[in-house]
């Protein structure tokens, strides 16, 4: 440590605050009060790193004193000053966020060493969230990729709701990120140290939805052997992410609706309303506007969610991003998997451009996933990725020539593939001349 670094002593004796001060004065700059009043006056003036506190003051209780300080700058560590007879009290500021006490008489090796490991402490915490600033300014959309600008505009709106405390509702087709969009709401907000809670609607029957969200007393039916806390008490000061919306039925969509207007609910089997503080964001696979029409949604709870919308697009509408995601998913599994990176040949990467991707990012990863795993080369070609599957979502709703002329073109591919591009011999393989097979080439990229 150096002599930035700075130590308050706390203490009404004079003869301890001398002692301490000539232990540390050769390494640390130290700052003496002799009562709780001189303590936070100079706290509040000074930046103070750590503070030696005595529990027995003139004028305020060491643990009151703690209290107050720590509500000032919670950063600070706070090490008690005790005597014997006093250790229950200094373990119980401990409880409240005191780092260690030291016992009067205090031997000096012990002291500098609970002062050292205090300090790496609090130096390892400003580590920690300087990293995870930094982490924020450079990725600051969690694992959201794109520069599309229909992307880009979705990061500029997610920026200007974060901050807001209305309902969102994110529609979006399977796959397209939404319980990213959610995650990077709340991780901006002001409530990001507090719970972030998922309810997947689609996957909780409809028998057992509201005890889910609103919890359970004990005997409030068959099997409920304990009282059940339900997804919004567990978030609450945070925020609930309701995806798959759609699926509710209208019945629940109703006590839904209430819990959003009113932040209360009621407990499954019980009479007392629950009051909650949370931020609600709900998601949609399914356009909310024609399950209104067809009475299977309540345009009232449409409503109520719908205060800042956000429509995210699939992935066919932004193919620009997608060599961006390949990459991505790459350094991904990567990482998972300790191995070296695999890229993609420009011919296999043409192809996921080309493909129209009806499971959207999600069904891009998990291919990139696949691959990472299976892929026996560096390099992954166009043969790797080539399936039956693939192929027929491609050509089924084709025209008979589209699909001839298609599939021409992902035989001339793999031929070329097999052959590692050797033109020559891909001609003769194919039957034709190589000026022919230079044409093709020309007219598909």
């Amino acid at each position: 440590m150096n002599k930035k670094t700075t130590i308050l002593v706390v203490d009404d004796e004079r003869g301890v605050r001398q002692s301490f001060n000539m232990v540390l004065k050769d390494e640390y700059n130290v700052l003496l009060a002799k009562n709780g009043e001189q303590a936070v006056d100079i706290f509040i003036k000074n930046p103070v790193d750590l503070i030696l506190l005595d529990i027995l003051l003139p004028d305020i209780d060491g643990v009151e004193l703690l209290q107050k300080l720590k509500e000032v700058d919670a950063s600070t560590e706070i090490i008690m000053v005790t005597a014997v007879n006093e250790i229950q009290t200094a373990v119980k500021a401990i409880k409240m966020g005191a780092y260690e006490y030291v016992i009067k008489p205090f031997d000096v090796d012990d002291v500098l060493t609970i002062i050292h490991r205090a300090l790496e402490k609090r130096s390892l915490i400003k580590e920690v969230n300087y990293l995870r600033s930094e982490l924020e300014r450079f990725n600051p959309f969690e694992k959201m990729v794109g520069k599309d600008k229909k992307m880009l505009a979705i990061f500029e709106l997610i920026s200007t709701i974060s901050d807001g405390d209305g309902a969102v509702l994110i529609q979006g087709e399977t796959g397209t990120g939404k319980e990213l969009v959610a995650r990077a709401i709340h991780n901006r907000s002001a409530r990001k140290n507090q719970p972030f809670v998922v309810v997947n609607c689609a996957a909780i029957p409809s028998t057992v939805m509201e005890s889910e969200i609103f919890g359970h007393n004990k005997g409030a039916f068959t099997g409920a052997i304990h009282t059940t806390l339900g997804k919004l008490e567990i978030a609450n000061k945070g925020t609930v992410f309701l995806d798959d919306i759609n699926t509710l039925d209208i019945n629940m969509q109703g006590k839904l609706l209430r819990a959003i207007q009113e932040k209360e609910f009621e407990r499954v089997g019980s009479n007392k309303v629950f009051k909650v503080d949370v931020r609600f964001v709900a998601a949609s696979n399914r356009s909310l506007n024609k399950l209104i029409s067809q009475g299977e949604f309540r345009k009232d709870l449409f409503y109520r969610l719908n205060v800042f919308p956000i429509k995210l697009p699939p992935l066919v509408d932004r193919k620009s991003d997608i060599p961006l995601l390949v990459n991505h998913f790459l350094e991904v599994y990567s990482k998972k998997t300790g191995k070296a990176p695999k890229s993609f040949s420009k011919r296999a990467l043409n192809a996921l451009m080309r493909y129209d991707w009806p499971g959207n990012v999600r069904e891009l990863e998990n291919l990139i996933e696949r691959l990472s795993t299976v892929a026996k080369k560096p390099v992954i070609q166009l043969h790797d990725i080539s399936s039956p599957t693939r192929s027929t979502e491609k050509i089924k709703d084709m025209k008979l020539k589209d699909a001839v002329s298609e599939f021409k073109k992902r035989y001339v591919c793999e031929v070329l593939e097999s052959v590692d591009g050797n033109r020559k011999r891909a001609a003769e393989i194919l039957g034709i001349h190589r000026n022919t097979l230079l044409g093709k080439l020309n007219e598909e990229f």
